[in-house]
């Protein structure tokens, strides 16, 4: 085991707010650290020391070097005219204020170097200012928004939360673009003080709100890959054109007569993994996992794989899906269809009585599936209603729920954490328009699948270990104590216990605590943002939420790339490629070649997240735009200086309620206690109480949902008071109420 592993993980500790300066025994405590893996820890504390990424002060204790003269880091803006420089390199003070006037014409996204200022002490701490001196790289030059005019001025006022000015743009008649229609404009000058943004419309998207404009507007805000290059379908079409199944066939081991089937999403188009389920005999019984082998079709370093690469990942909107692969590809030969021959790499894994894994073992196959199932129709035929259904399938989709319930409760007493986080599906008519929202099905259908996937991703993950290969792991670090501090905060807001460190074991009986309580989705959310982000790098670092000592992802290569790179090492396992020693095995890519790939395909994968809930986000906007002044029941989430966020439960979308919304009063807000006090009613609100709220304003192209608090019936008395409890100092700031802000549009 190398120090590498460790190396992220302690900056990431050291960079958190409220590290206090430790030696490396406490801090090794403090992040978890076994007691067998010390050795390697301290290696990496040295490393990092060598190096000057982190400095031993007084008493021997470790903490981040004080910032440069000079930072160079990420922009991020704030409507308001401060920002701040996130640096790429961390340091002990954490991110550089930029005070309104020193940004330039930087906007949030852009790479910056700003040049570093003291600005005296606070507690005892020296504070830091920035001045940003360079632009080094522009994070984005294209914006969508509407299309506005004003005093006979055009302009585009973009939309998101990067660019909070107008974008003035000359003749938009060059594009035959109107008023009220969604453009795309290309900035050809940045704003600055005293100076508008300009920019060319180089797109019209359609009149704003149209049906599908705003899938197209996201696609052009987050800069997603559109229609793939001549070269890649070019090439796909050749691949397509030269398969032949029974050739493809030839050395692999031959499953069309085992009883497979697929559950996937009803809209589903691609389906790369099917089951089997086989009795052995004494109780035991083998799993088998078949993925689509997509690494048949898409060899390394062809047009097809650099385009696939690049894009790293399929994205899935409502209505639409932009794929990695061409969908001659994804939805065609390597789509495990009913009825159809297929090449895929199967996982056989076998288990006894009690769900524990014994022998596993891989292979190149080939599989037809008997049925494509949704995995609404299995949780029919799970209820007894079999409809026209085989008997073999009706029989294998029972014996599959029996298996995933065993392995799930071998997985939750091994200490795998469940969150339960629900969503909604968004609702359209036939002509595309947003008609209402529906909660997700969370069927056992679901967990069926994602039980026999986590299985599959497991055992590949240990066989790659074992043979010592580097390799793109699912990376999910376990959480460093530091974490306990703000999540019990939260709790205690809320009345509940705190939680004894950061281990699956303390966190998971407060999930079953919490279940079925309207406080369920706020903790559920505390503790998500408590844990780090699982990524992909090549570091043996387990998956903290699945309980699992090394992970990977196997089950997907139609639509993630990290996938494709397991499936070429699967490959070479199975051909006896990586038996070979005393030279570089073919197919195996270096540590830095995996770090590299798995930055890229991490980033790539946060990017298709962030898109998909926020379209998400603006189709329940764009419903909730015919409801203004309408009442729902709501529930706070959380506490801020200027108001209180509340979560509207029936669409999962959380809006902001204003003290100027508030009845008049004081209102002192206790953000450790999580709640607000009005000092001359006594009313208290805090974190989990019901409210009912009305919908005051919506701002789509600013992604803002304002609430107000419905009237009270005539004759009610206020909430009684309840005083926050003493024992501490408590951080709290008086507000004072002020009258409704006028609701209208910002000035452009």
């Amino acid at each position: 085991m190398t120090t590498e592993r460790f190396a992220d993980r302690i900056i990431r500790h050291l960079a958190r707010q409220g590290y206090q300066p430790q030696k490396v025994r406490r801090l090794a405590r403090a992040m978890g650290i076994a007691e067998e893996e010390y050795g390697d820890f301290r290696g990496a504390v040295k490393a990092l020391m060598k190096t000057g990424r982190i400095v031993m002060g007084s008493a021997s204790a470790l903490t981040l070097p004080d910032p440069a003269r000079r930072v160079v880091g990420r922009f991020r803006s704030n409507p308001r005219g401060f920002g701040f420089v996130i640096p790429d390199t961390p340091n002990s003070h954490g991110d550089l204020f930029v005070p309104p006037g020193h940004s330039g014409d930087a906007v949030t996204g852009d790479t910056v170097a700003a040049e570093v200022l003291k600005r005296g002490k606070r507690d005892g701490r020296l504070m830091y200012e920035g001045r940003i001196v360079e632009i080094i790289e522009r994070g984005q030059s294209r914006f969508v928004g509407e299309l506005c005019r004003e005093l006979k001025r055009w302009f585009v006022r973009p939309d998101g939360n990067i660019l909070h000015v107008p974008i003035f743009v000359g003749d938009p008649g060059a594009k035959r673009a109107r008023s009220g229609d969604q453009v795309v404009v290309e900035i050809v000058e940045y704003p600055s003080r005293g100076r508008d943004a300009r920019g060319v419309i180089t797109k019209v998207l359609g009149k704003r709100g149209a049906p599908g404009v705003d899938a197209q507007s996201i696609i052009h805000q987050y800069q997603l890959p559109d229609e793939f290059p001549a070269a890649v379908t070019k090439e796909a079409g050749r691949v397509v054109a030269a398969y032949d199944p029974q050739e493809a066939a030839h050395g692999r081991t031959d499953l069309r007569d085992l009883m497979v089937i697929t559950i996937d999403p009803d809209d589903a188009r691609d389906f790369d993994d099917a089951i089997s389920v086989t009795e052995l005999g004494d109780g035991r019984l083998e799993l088998g996992v078949h993925i689509a082998d997509v690494s048949c079709f898409v060899p390394p370093g062809g047009a097809l794989d650099e385009e696939a690469r690049e894009r790293a990942n399929s994205v899935y909107f409502p209505r639409l899906v932009i794929p990695m692969l061409p969908e001659v590809l994804s939805n065609g030969v390597c789509s495990l269809q009913e009825k159809q021959p297929r090449l895929t790499k199967s996982a056989f894994i076998t288990y006894d009585a009690g769900g524990q894994r014994g022998a596993t073992r891989f292979a190149n196959t080939v599989v037809r599936s008997a049925k494509r199932l949704t995995y609404r129709q299995a949780t029919q035929v799970l209820a007894g209603k079999v409809g026209r259904y085989s008997k073999k399938v009706v029989v294998l989709v029972r014996q599959m729920e029996s298996l995933a319930r065993t392995i799930r409760q071998r997985r939750l007493a091994d200490g795998m954490l469940v969150l339960d986080l629900p969503e909604v599906e968004v609702v359209f008519d036939e002509e595309g328009r947003v008609t209402g929202v529906e909660p997700t099905d969370t069927s056992f259908s679901h967990t069926i699948i994602e039980m026999f996937m986590v299985e599959a991703n497991e055992v590949v993950a240990e066989l790659l270990a074992g043979l010592s290969v580097p390799a793109l792991r699912r990376v999910h670090p376990p959480p460093d104590e530091a974490a306990t501090q703000p999540l019990n905060r939260f709790l205690r807001a809320l009345g509940l216990p705190p939680v004894e460190g950061m281990s699956r074991k303390a966190l998971q009986p407060l999930l079953d605590r919490v279940k079925g309580r309207p406080e369920s989705f706020a903790v559920n959310l505390a503790i998500l943002r408590s844990l780090e982000r699982a990524t992909y790098e090549p570091a043996s670092v387990g998956h903290f939420a699945l309980a699992s000592e090394d992970y990977t992802h196997f089950t997907s290569p139609i639509r993630r790339y990290p996938d494709l790179t397991i499936h070429r090492l699967l490959e070479a396992y199975l051909r006896g490629g990586l038996k070979r020693k005393g030279r570089r095995r073919p197919a195996v890519p270096t540590l830095d070649e995996c770090r590299e790939l798995g930055a890229h395909c991490s980033r790539n994968e946060r990017r298709a997240e962030a898109a998909e809930r926020e379209l998400k986000l603006v189709h329940v906007l764009r419903l909730l735009e015919q409801d203004v002044g309408d009442e729902y029941e709501g529930i706070v989430t959380g506490v801020t200086n200027f108001g209180l966020f509340v979560q509207l439960p029936e669409y999962l979308v959380e809006g902001l309620l204003r003290f100027s919304d508030l009845p008049d009063d004081w209102w002192e807000v206790d953000g450790d206690a999580g709640c607000v006090t009005g000092q001359r009613t006594g009313q208290r609100l805090k974190i989990g109480d019901r409210l009912r709220v009305t919908i005051a304003a919506i701002d789509v192209a600013d992604r803002e949902l304002d609430l107000a608090l419905a009237e009270e019936p005539a004759g009610s008395k206020p909430r009684a008071a309840q005083r926050p409890q003493t024992g501490g100092k408590r951080r709290t700031r008086r507000v004072k109420k002020t009258a409704p802000a006028k609701r209208r549009r910002k000035k452009r």
